[in-house]
């Protein structure tokens, strides 16, 4: 069986296509897939989605205007159990020190304290959460 590696409840992940460096990501086993926290979100006529970072905690990515291919328009159902049609993008990610594939929606989470989630579609296989700790990523570094 496969060694999975030990993560805690909050972590940083860099997705290097969008060239954002260690967000702040809430895991949460809960959610089904990874969201990115964005706002003035549109698809344009060439299957672009367009959209505003927000992440007050790194000013350089606040407000950064984005365009990037559209991966797929899905259903998803909100932490308030509100089901939300988002768009979605398939981007490479770094995390505990290795590369990876993975599909982000995209959605204003203003509501949040964290402008990232990792849902358990990404964890599941490789990650196990020990939910009593936090940032054990910045350790691997």
């Amino acid at each position: 069986m496969k060694e999975k590696k030990v993560i805690g409840k909050k972590e940083l992940i860099s997705i290097l296509d969008l060239e954002l460096y260690d967000l702040d990501a809430k895991v949460d086993t809960g959610a089904d897939s990874n969201a990115l926290h964005c706002d003035h979100i549109y698809i344009d006529d060439e299957n672009n989605v367009h959209f505003h970072l927000l992440d007050e905690v790194h000013l350089a990515y606040h407000g950064k205007k984005m365009v990037v291919p559209l991966y797929k328009v899905k259903k998803v159902k909100s932490s308030n159990g509100e089901i939300q049609e988002r768009p979605s993008i398939k981007v490479s990610v770094k995390f505990f020190g290795k590369k990876y594939k993975t599909v982000i929606s995209l959605t204003n989470r203003a509501d949040m304290k964290y402008p990232m989630l990792i849902g358990r579609r990404f964890l599941s296989g490789k990650f196990l959460v020990d939910v009593s700790q936090e940032y054990l990523s910045k350790e691997n570094k």
